[in-house]
């Protein structure tokens, strides 16, 4: 058993710390801005009382998504980079659509 602790212990060090670098510091900051859009969905829907996604969401996904990609690119991941890239996509329509909606809104109030 203490073997196994040691193990972990020496896995956990090196995935960690042995190969921290400012691209590893990169992953981190742009997964905990991919990771807010979902605070910022359930805090939006918890104040609505019903299931809400906010823009915020999507420019969280849009700004954390392209870190992400970037991140992705450096590592060569082409699972990671294949993903990312198809995400960009998604958000960056729903903010267009979004954009669209609110001037139709907007021409109509005129």
């Amino acid at each position: 058993m203490a073997n196994a602790l040691q193990d972990l212990a020496t896995w956990l060090h090196d995935v960690f710390v042995k190969q921290f670098d400012t691209w590893i510091l990169l992953g981190f900051v742009a997964q905990f801005f991919f990771s807010m859009r979902f605070v910022v969905q359930w805090v939006a829907s918890e104040k609505a009382k019903r299931s809400v996604v906010p823009i915020a969401f999507w420019f969280f996904s849009l700004f954390g998504g392209s870190l992400l990609l970037i991140y992705a690119i450096q590592r060569q991941d082409p699972v990671f980079i294949a993903g990312q890239a198809l995400g960009l996509f998604i958000y960056i329509r729903n903010l267009w659509l979004i954009a669209n909606e609110r001037k139709a809104a907007m021409t109509k109030v005129d």
